[in-house]
């Protein structure tokens, strides 16, 4: 059994190593994200890669079984679609670390502020008064 997270798990922990595993292969990330554009077809995925079409039917099959797709059929084609269900449990579990990064990056800009003498933090983090660049009041320019 792996570790308990914090919060709730919206998604069985053998599910979810199982889209952990599938999204690990370069060549099914990229058939995701041509997925994200829109349904393709089998022959419509394979185009990018130098693979032979039973390798690509193989990666489909990885994407289908974890819940990453599905094949329909058309006719004698079957587009694959994205099924974002999975795609929402992977963003949920993460979404559980995001302070972590976050306290990372303010603690870096705070860091590049008194380096520079300068406020690096993005507009919307930034309290009242402070500016990105110091305001030249009558000083020499």
């Amino acid at each position: 059994m792996g570790a308990t997270a914090t919060l709730e798990p919206t998604i069985p922990d053998d599910e979810l190593d199982g889209i952990f595993a599938a999204l690990a292969n370069s060549t099914r990330r990229a058939m995701l994200a041509r997925l994200a554009q829109g349904e393709a077809t089998v022959n419509e995925l394979a185009e990018p890669f130098d693979i032979s079409l039973p390798a690509i039917s193989k990666h489909i099959k990885v994407l289908e079984e974890v819940g990453l797709i599905r094949q329909g059929r058309q006719a004698q084609y079957r587009p694959c679609r994205l099924q974002p269900d999975s795609l929402a449990a992977v963003a949920g579990w993460t979404e559980q670390y995001r302070h972590i990064w976050e306290t990372s990056f303010d603690r870096m800009d705070t860091y590049l502020s008194e380096l520079t003498g300068t406020d690096h933090r993005p507009e919307k983090n930034r309290k009242p008064g402070r500016t990105a660049r110091p305001e030249n009041h009558g000083g020499n320019k």
